[in-house]
This record gives structure tokens, sequence and C-alpha cells, in this order.
């Protein structure tokens, strides 16, 4: 079971209770549940909390929703543990993630964010009169993220968003607008902006300019990059990607497996900024895995290094559709 079918698994889980009248027959189960890496220091692997939806319908506390539905995913397939903490979070080990499964879903992901990148994500808001440039690069991509969680049935995002749509007050940008989109580039810019909560003021600097490890930006797009340039190489070598298990690739399984619910947070909480941390933690983990993909000295060529090379190139498709989310642009060459 992957982290997104645990959200699926939750919400079937919600119904059949109540199907089944372990929990009253007025606690409907929500459209989605939004389940997530568990906090430093907590239990298991990932956490919901979404007894508290279901409890006040249920007309019971909500640790006595969590302990029913412990119960019932407990018996899931793909599930190692649950346990129940605090008035009611339910929590979850699942196994390590299998790349081929990894693999296809960052394939099948990618098409939906293209569906979005040739639809709704390049139908601008329909008024943004009187808007900063912030807060319009921040509403564009609330509404990517929403539009690829399937949850906006309109293509446009009025001045006055309706309600499911709404986004959190922006704090403007110090300097003027013109000035820092000059100064840094239009996508530079935009990833300041987006770094940060929409609350919170952003901070531009040189840094930006730099193509360097310091600059976190550069890093996520050079990562890319040296996906699509591995592909290359490998290809000039006689060999191509072939999705299989990779026993050396542990952070990167794991953040590429947490990709889809970091996503369906990020439109949950219209928080971008989730996003751009996921992608600059997924830069690094393949920055550092890239070194094991391709034959060393007088390597062939083996089943092995043809899995590193698809899991490389799942990572590099994740990470430029994840900079499509954000509105930016991931170059095969830098």
């Amino acid at each position: 079971m992957t982290p997104a079918d645990l959200s699926r698994c939750v919400v079937r889980a919600v119904r059949r209770a109540v199907a089944d009248g372990e929990l009253a027959a007025g606690a409907a189960a929500p459209e989605r549940v939004v389940v997530e890496r568990t906090r430093p220091g907590g239990v298991g692997d990932y956490a919901t909390p979404v007894a508290f939806q279901v409890a006040k319908a249920a007309r019971c506390a909500p640790r006595d929703v969590a302990d029913v539905l412990a119960r019932r995913l407990g018996a899931e397939p793909g599930i190692e543990r649950v346990e129940v903490t605090g008035a009611g979070f339910l929590n979850f080990v699942l196994p390590a993630p299998s790349a081929p499964a990894v693999i296809t879903d960052a394939i099948v992901r990618d098409i939906a964010v293209r569906d979005v990148r040739g639809g709704a994500a390049h139908v601008v808001p329909a008024d943004e009169g009187g808007l900063g440039l912030r807060e319009r690069v921040v509403r564009r991509s609330v509404l990517r993220l929403l539009c690829v969680q399937g949850d906006a049935a309109e293509k446009t995002l009025p001045a006055g968003p309706p309600a499911g749509l709404a986004v959190a007050p922006v704090a403007p940008v110090a300097k003027r607008d013109g000035d820092v989109v000059a100064r840094y580039g239009a996508d530079a810019a935009c990833w300041a902006m987006l770094a940060v909560p929409a609350r919170e003021t952003p901070s531009f600097s040189d840094a930006l300019l730099h193509q360097g490890e310091a600059n976190e930006f550069f890093r996520v797009r050079y990562a890319h990059a040296r996906s699509r340039a591995l592909v290359r190489n490998a290809d000039q070598l006689g060999f191509r990607p072939e999705p299989g298990e990779v026993d050396d690739a542990t952070a990167l399984l794991r953040l590429l497996a947490d990709h889809p619910l970091v996503l369906e947070a990020a439109a949950h909480h219209r928080a971008p900024e989730r996003l751009v941390r996921n992608l600059v933690e997924l830069a690094d983990a393949l920055l550092d895995f890239q070194y094991r993909v391709l034959p060393q000295g007088d390597e062939k060529p083996s089943a092995a290094h043809r899995a590193r090379l698809a899991l490389a190139e799942a990572a590099g498709t994740v990470l430029a559709g994840g900079l499509a989310l954000l509105g930016m642009d991931a170059p095969e060459r830098l």
C-alpha cells in the first residue's frame, strides 16, 4: 500500500463503519482524507485527524471514532500497524515503498499534471485587478494544485474566490514588483514568493542568482537536469531505464512515495510552500543518489543499473511536475 492508497483506504473504512452500524448513520465520510507524514518525535510513519472530522456527526468522542477505524484499518493488507494517540489521532506504519510502484505512480501523476499544464494552469484568474504580484503568484499556484487534485470545478479563479478556493491573506513583496522580476527573473522571483507561507514576507537576495548548492531553486532545477543527463548518458552506453527494485535509495524512495500526500496537503491547506520544501528535499536526495546510477569503471550495465536509472528518471519527472505546479520551467540542461 502506498501513502496515497492509505488516504483512500481511510475513507472506505469510515463508510463501511457507518454501513455496518459501528458509527452513527449520519457520520458521512469526507470526500478526501488528508494523511501526512508524522512529525519528528511522533508515532508511526503517517497520521490523520480524520476522527475529529467524523466525531460530531457520529455523536461520540474522536477517540471512540479512532478506535473503531483502527480496528478496521489494522486488518487491511499493506498496513503493518495502526495506533491511536492523543484525543483521537490515527497513526500508521507502512512497509518500505516499492521502487516499481513509486515509478508507476510518478508516471500516472505526471499525466495529470500535464493535463493541468495544458488546461487550467494556463487560464489566469478571471479578475486580478488591484492584486499585487505575489498574491497573483500564490493564487495561481493554489489553483494548479487544486486542479491536479480534481477539486476545482471551475477553470478560473475570480478576484473574490468562492468557498473552497479561498487563499489566506498574502503578505506583499517589500520591493516593487517590476524591480524584483527584473533583478532575479520571473521564475526565481516566484520561487522566493512561494518558499514561505503566504502570511510571511518573502526574502530576496543575490543568492537567487547564484548557480550553486546554496541556492535551493537552482538545486531543484539542477537535479532535474541531472536526471535527464543520466538518461542521455545511459543511452550512449546502450541501456535504458527499466523499473525494478532498488535497495540503496531509501530516502529518495520515501520522498517520492510521500509526494502525492504533499500535493494533497498543499492543496488542502492552500500552502504551496509545502510543495517547495518537498521539491528541495527530493532534489537533494536525487543529487546524492545520482552517483550510483551509471556503471563505474569497467562495469557493464546490469538490471540494477537499469532500475536505478528508472528511479532517477521518475524523480526528475516529479521535480518537473512540481515546478510546473508552482508556475516554473524545468530546463533539461543547465
